[in-house]
């Protein structure tokens, strides 16, 4: 019979569902393993290819941690809420919530046809009520512990959106979800105080086993920087008493040469000294412009930099008091530092083209000590063409020439301290989380105003503030949410006068339900709070948790910042680590055939659909682990599917012929292919663990092209644990092998097709094997290495090793190291399992 996995693979789907193998048991005496992949946002084209190449790698390792005995969470559920649901929504007058069941249904049942091993009565749902309601709660508990605020602010807005857009979700200047530009706006918005964790969400990164590229991400995204404030006295002879200038610099050993200042467009400091600036109506024009820009156009390295020197006033530089000029430009940004900054042309390249423009004065005042180690050089010789940004020799620096510039930071801020002009400062490129949104899918903000008592947070009790019905979801021309337009629903009574008072109508950001959701997966029923703290302390932190890079910024960094605070107001045990995640690791993402990017225009989307009814869900399974490196991104290729399906093929062919003449008399000795079954079972159990899915299936290939040469090489024990390595990539094929060989082992005459399936217990109930030690020693040879046919070294080595390792080796020996100083190698000479010998001249 040949393999045919669509009269398989259901059978099984329903014989896991029916044993409930896969469903997680709280207070188990096992010890816990919590797997969690980032649950999908349900759209209506339903999943591709790529989103599953994640769930797959998570799947092999869930199934793999329970055959090795643990008490496996590995649950899945939907972030639903969104602006693509409510866009189709506004086309077709369907309501979200009915596209959001339809779309939940689908993706479930995609994901069941994969064979996932989630544990589904864990299952939530962003926009239930039940679910919801301790989303609001946090943010109840945020306002209580004033880190919800609402301020008047420029943001980021989407105009074909209409909505008010964080900084990480705007990309190139555009909507991250419809590609509209960026423009900058000035409304009121509720923000969270993420700034206050910022610290702490750099320091923990220590705590954690993330990729690096990942912490350096957070760290570069969060931005913090080490200096000195310093304030710049304004001198201007009509000021009764002295107005200041703060500004916020890494490196104050450059002051003696910050020959102006550079205030940001919206520094406070303007409107205050409007009346001294002489051309304040051309100052004013430029602040307009400047607010129509978003602020990566702003501080593009491409555009010239732009600015308009403030007449009438000027202020003192601390260091020399001289008297500079000072100029408001849009390329300083208010929110990172102070929105003030000295600029020092000959040591910051952007300083050094704004004066170059503008015609302004230029003073070295480090020195490079590479530059003054060269023959010939001199300091008057160097002009002023380039910029030097390193560390060096103070010069032009008074009495701090001829100072190291490390040791001059300390000493000038030490003298600018005394004169209470300077102080250690840290700050931070990471600005509050706006967290407000003008439309109607999302989670309603649970707050409301009152003209006496001001904003208000609902009681506890009336949470959750549900959503209501609206007819029209299209924000208003104004740039309301939908919710604005039903009066009966934004009239209420304040909570605390019983006056009158109004709703919040903006509603939550999309990422507001995934701050905490793997918290909600823990105790996904409870009603009276968000979870229990026992099966928290049970379940938390999550050993194991892969997601996209795309969401390091994003999510990853907000769902750390919302754990931190629930773990310090004590929702969170405090027992429990700080983090939320013990590891966390990234997937590349699969584009479409060509290297194209997968996209519904290009119309080269793959739906997984159709490639299981072609060749088989364990075939999609294997091939997408088979296809590249895990954290590679990687062309879709329907030759390599075909391949695949040809190595499961041989699978089931040569299986059934062992299991056809695995009743005759074992060999009593142990063959080679045993031996290879051990490198096997090592190397696909390493393989596992490192994400090195690919050479995994490679090493399973191997062995069935091995076994293929000799079908009796195998004992009963050693087909069984076969099996058990290759079940968690294509499980299915894999319990359909198992059973059939315990139905022939026991002499039924019955087939599996016919056997009652209840009864029979799943391969996922077997211990995932250890390989043997003594079969997967090595056979050594000592390697001879030779230079121009003298010996010069001796190596142990494994046996049959190639030459490049061969090569590899030699060159890393100190002796021939030695012997190779100077030398070129001509030629090289290798005798496999006696020497290797280099010719050099």
């Amino acid at each position: 019979m040949d393999y045919n996995p669509n009269k398989i693979e259901k059978r099984w789907q329903k014989f896991w569902e029916r044993l409930e193998i896969f469903e997680a048991k709280d207070f188990s005496k096992k010890p816990k393993k919590y797997i969690l992949i980032e649950f999908p946002y349900p759209s209506g084209e339903g999943l591709h290819v790529g989103h599953c190449r994640p769930y797959i790698a998570l799947d092999i390792v869930s199934r793999k941690r329970r055959m090795e005995d643990f008490n496996v969470l590995f649950p899945m559920g939907w972030d639903a809420f969104g602006l693509p649901t409510e866009n189709y929504a506004i086309k077709t007058g369907i309501h979200p919530k009915i596209a959001t069941r339809k779309n939940t249904v689908n993706f479930k049942r995609q994901q069941k046809n994969l064979g996932f091993s989630f544990d589904w009565t864990r299952e939530i749902n962003t926009t239930d009520p039940s679910y919801y309601k301790w989303t609001q709660w946090i943010f109840v508990q945020l306002f209580k512990k004033g880190l919800a605020y609402k301020a008047k602010m420029p943001i980021n807005w989407c105009s074909s959106c209409k909505i008010g857009l964080a900084n990480e979700e705007v990309i190139d200047g555009r909507c991250e979800r419809c590609g509209e530009k960026v423009v900058k706006k000035e409304k009121e918005q509720w923000l969270l105080k993420i700034t206050d964790y910022a610290e702490r969400l750099i320091d923990d990164l220590e705590k954690v086993d993330y990729p690096e590229r990942v912490k350096t991400l957070e760290k570069d995204w969060i931005g913090r920087s080490k200096g000195y404030e310093i304030k710049f006295q304004v001198s201007n002879s009509k000021f009764k008493e002295k107005r200041f200038i703060n500004v916020f610099t890494t490196r104050i050993d450059t002051i003696f040469g910050a020959t102006y200042l550079v205030v940001a467009p919206e520094h406070t400091i303007l409107e205050k000294l409007k009346k001294e600036i002489e051309n304040w109506k051309t100052v004013e024009r430029y602040i307009e412009k400047s607010k129509r820009k978003t602020d990566k156009e702003r501080i593009s390295e491409i555009k010239n930099k732009t600015g308009i020197k403030l007449k009438g006033i000027r202020v003192l530089n601390p260091a020399t008091n001289k008297e500079i000029p000072i100029f408001v430009a849009d390329y300083v940004l208010m929110h990172y530092g102070t929105g003030a900054i000295m600029s020092v042309p000959c040591h910051d390249k952007r300083d050094f083209d704004f004066a170059k423009s503008y015609n302004l004065p230029i003073i070295k005042v480090i020195k490079s000590e590479e530059k003054e180690k060269r023959p010939g050089f001199t300091l008057s010789s160097e002009s002023y063409k380039e910029v030097y940004e390193g560390e060096g020799i103070l010069v032009n620096s008074k009495r701090f020439n001829g100072m190291k510039s490390e040791t001059a930071r300390e000493r000038i801020a030490d003298w600018l301290a005394k004169k209470k002009l300077a102080k250690k400062s840290v700050h931070y490129k990471l600005r509050d989380w706006i967290f407000s949104r003008q439309r109607y899918w999302g989670e309603p903000i649970p707050m409301v105003k009152c003209e006496k008592c001001g904003w208000l947070a609902l009681p506890e009790k009336e949470l959750p503030l549900k959503l209501p019905n609206v007819k029209e979801y299209k924000p208003t021309e104004k740039g309301e949410s939908p919710l604005a337009k039903i009066g009966k629903w934004v009239g209420t009574k304040c909570p605390k006068c019983d006056g009158p008072a109004k709703r919040e109508t903006d509603v939550m950001p999309n990422w507001a339900g995934s701050n905490w959701y793997y918290l909600r997966y823990c105790d996904p029923k409870n009603d009276e709070n968000l979870a229990s703290p026992k099966l928290l302390g049970y379940w938390m932190p999550v050993d194991w948790y892969n997601g996209g890079m795309e969401h390091t910024t994003l999510h990853l960094l907000y769902s750390r910042f919302i754990y931190k605070f629930l773990w310090d107001i004590g929702t969170i045990p405090k027992f429990l680590s700080p983090e939320p995640y013990k590891k966390r690791t990234s997937h590349g993402i699969i584009l479409g055939e060509g290297g194209i990017k997968m996209s519904k225009s290009k119309g080269n989307v793959i739906s997984p659909d159709n490639v299981i009814k072609q060749y088989g869900a364990d075939t999609l399974r294997v091939y997408e682990m088979f296809m590249g490196p895990f954290n590679q991104s990687i062309a879709w290729d329907t030759k390599g599917v075909k391949g695949v399906r040809r190595f499961l093929d041989k699978v089931w062919k040569l299986s059934n012929q062992f299991i056809n003449l695995s009743q005759s008399k074992s060999q009593q000795s142990v063959s080679d292919l045993e031996k290879l079954l051990q490198k096997t079972i090592k190397k696909v159990s390493e393989d596992i663990e490192a994400l090195k899915f690919n050479t995994a299936v490679s090493s399973l290939m191997e062995f069935s092209n091995a076994w293929q040469k000799n079908i009796k090489g195998l004992k009963k024990k050693n087909f069984k644990d076969f099996l058990k390595i290759l079940s968690p990539f294509a499980p299915h094929l894999a319990e359909e092998l198992y059973q059939k060989f315990k139905v022939q082992s026991s002499k039924r005459k019955a087939t599996t097709k016919s056997s009652k399936v209840s009864k029979l217990k799943s391969i996922f109930k077997e211990k995932w094997p250890k390989y043997d030690i003594k079969l997967i020693k090595e056979e050594k040879i000592v390697l001879i290495i030779e230079i121009n046919g003298k010996v010069r070294d001796k190596i142990k080595v494994k046996k049959e090793i190639s030459e490049e390792e061969a090569k590899k080796i030699a060159l890393n020996s100190p002796k021939i190291k030695k012997w190779l100083q100077a030398k070129k190698i001509k030629k090289t000479i290798f005798l496999k399992n006696k020497l290797i010998n280099f010719v050099i001249i």
